[in-house]
């Protein structure tokens, strides 16, 4: 068992941060573990022992993320919750460090299976934590009792990476506030119920 704040954990944090500079400042096509041990001021002996590759160094990075990710809003209406989910994405992929990390992730899961699967596991952590809130309007009769909530929270943040993705247009609030919108009103007509 690892020593919490021990040596692994302190190379673990130093690496890690290392990876997710080299993605900001690189992005996908130019990490190498090489750079990231000299960024992190770590052997590379240590680095290609413990991850071995690109896509297990991201596969941890994105765990860590996931660790690290608030937790959600419990406002006690459906639509502050969404309002809130979406601002939580929105300030995210706007603030320009973290957006540039997710554009690389992104990048990097469409040609690494295991930054793929880590990808997929980090969206499925952060689905969950935020699912409960549409579980709870349901038992408040606010959506339709067959309602789906992973996919009310998905709706939610879908269109907030399709415009980060594709238009060179500020990511603000008021697109996190229509993506909610949009994602609620979808919700109470019944469109996200389960087949």
């Amino acid at each position: 068992m690892q020593r919490p704040g021990g040596r692994t954990a302190r190379v673990r944090t130093a690496v890690l941060k290392a990876a997710e500079d080299a993605l900001v400042e690189l992005g996908f096509a130019g990490l190498d573990l090489g750079d990231v041990a000299r960024r992190a001021e770590v052997g590379r002996t240590t680095v290609y022992r413990r991850w071995g590759s690109v896509g297990a160094l991201l596969a941890d990075l994105l765990t860590d993320m996931a660790e690290q990710s608030l937790p959600r809003t419990r406002t006690g209406s459906l639509a502050e919750d969404l309002r809130a989910n979406a601002r939580l994405v929105q300030g995210t992929l706007a603030d320009p460090r973290q957006g540039a990390l997710f554009r690389a992730v992104l990048v990097a899961a469409t040609c690494d299976p295991a930054a793929a699967e880590a990808l997929h596991r980090f969206y499925r952590a952060r689905v969950e934590e935020w699912a409960p809130c549409v579980t709870e309007a349901v038992a408040r009769g606010e959506l339709p009792p067959d309602t789906d909530p992973f996919e009310v929270v998905r709706a939610v943040s879908a269109p907030l990476y399709y415009r980060m993705l594709t238009t060179p247009d500020p990511l603000d609030e008021p697109a996190a506030d229509q993506a909610a919108t949009a994602a609620l009103t979808a919700a109470r007509a019944g469109t996200f119920r389960r087949p």
